[in-house]
C-alpha cells in the first residue's frame, strides 16, 4: 500500500490568501467569475486538473531545432526537454525556484554546451519561441469542450508560467473552458512537489475523490497519485509505467479517452 504524502510547508490558508491575490493583481493566473462555472458535474468526478502537455505538443518543438541543425533536432531536442525536468526537481529540493521560462533557457543553454554545438543568439530565441507556439494534439479542443459541456469544472496544474499558460491557450482558442489557471508559480515549488497538486484540491475547493489530475508524463502520474488524487494518464507517446511503486488509475492515449472516463 502506497503513503500519501501530506503537504507540511503550505496550508490552505496560504494557497487561498496566494490565490486571492493573483486574482486581485489582475494577472494572468485569473481565478474566472463564478457565473460561467456555475454548472457542476453530477457524477463523482467534479473537476480535472490538466498538465498543459496533456493539451499541448511539446514534440512539435522538435522540428523546429531540426529546421537550423538537420537530422540532430529530435536529439537535441530530448536533451533539453531531458535538462528542463531535471532542473525544476533540483531547484525543488534546492529551494533555488525560478519561473518555467527561466528553467528553459537554462536547460536549453546546457543542452547544447553538453552537445558542443554553438547556439547563437537569434536560433535560441527561435528555439524558446517555439514553446509558445506548441499546437493542441487533434482531439484536445473538442475533448475539452465535451468536458465543459458535461459541467466538470477545468484548470491547469502546470508547471509553466501563467503567461506562458495564458497566450497558448488564447493561441488555440480555449482560454474561457479554463476556471483556474494554476502555475507552480503560486507555490515556488514544481510538480510532482505535493504542493503543486494541493493548488487544485484548495481552489476547487472539492475533496480529493472528486478531481481527476490528467498527467501527461509517467512521473507526474506517480507523483499525483501519490499525493491521492484520482489519476488518468494521457499517455500519447505510449511510454511504460514509470517504476515508482504507484500506477494511475486509468491510461489513455488521447484526451477523448479522458473525456470518456469522467463522463462515464
Amino acid at each position: 500500500m502506497i503513503r500519501q504524502i501530506q503537504p507540511k510547508t503550505t496550508t490552505r490558508r496560504d494557497l487561498l490568501r496566494m490565490t486571492g491575490a493573483a486574482a486581485a493583481a489582475g494577472g494572468a493566473a485569473q481565478v474566472f467569475g463564478t457565473d460561467a462555472f456555475a454548472q457542476t458535474a453530477v457524477g463523482k468526478t467534479k473537476a480535472i486538473g490538466f498538465d498543459a502537455f496533456t493539451i499541448f505538443n511539446p514534440l512539435s518543438v522538435d522540428a523546429v531545432i531540426d529546421e537550423i541543425f538537420p537530422g540532430k533536432g529530435t536529439q537535441l531536442a530530448s536533451a533539453w526537454r531531458t535538462r528542463i525536468f531535471e532542473y525544476c526537481w533540483l531547484r525543488t529540493l534546492n529551494q533555488t525556484y525560478v519561473d518555467f521560462w527561466h528553467i528553459l533557457d537554462d536547460a536549453l543553454v546546457f543542452a547544447f554546451k553538453a552537445a558542443k554545438i554553438e547556439l547563437k543568439p537569434d536560433a535560441r530565441d527561435k528555439f524558446m519561441d517555439a514553446f509558445l507556439r506548441v499546437k493542441p494534439w487533434p482531439e484536445a479542443v473538442e475533448a475539452l469542450k465535451s468536458m465543459r459541456q458535461a459541467g466538470i469544472r477545468l484548470a491547469y496544474v502546470s508547471n509553466l508560467t501563467p503567461k506562458m499558460l495564458t497566450e497558448m491557450s488564447q493561441s488555440a482558442g480555449i482560454l474561457d473552458l479554463f476556471e483556474h489557471i494554476l502555475s507552480t508559480d503560486r507555490v515556488k515549488a514544481y510538480k510532482p512537489d505535493p504542493r503543486a497538486y494541493q493548488m487544485a484540491e484548495v481552489v476547487f475547493n472539492l475533496s480529493r475523490e472528486n478531481i481527476v489530475f490528467a498527467a501527461f508524463g509517467g512521473w507526474d502520474a506517480a507523483g499525483a497519485k501519490s499525493f491521492g488524487l484520482n489519476t488518468f494518464w494521457v499517455n500519447h507517446v505510449n511510454a511504460p509505467i514509470e517504476e515508482l511503486g504507484v500506477r494511475p488509475d486509468a491510461i489513455g492515449t488521447t484526451l477523448t479517452e479522458l473525456a470518456r472516463y469522467v463522463t462515464a
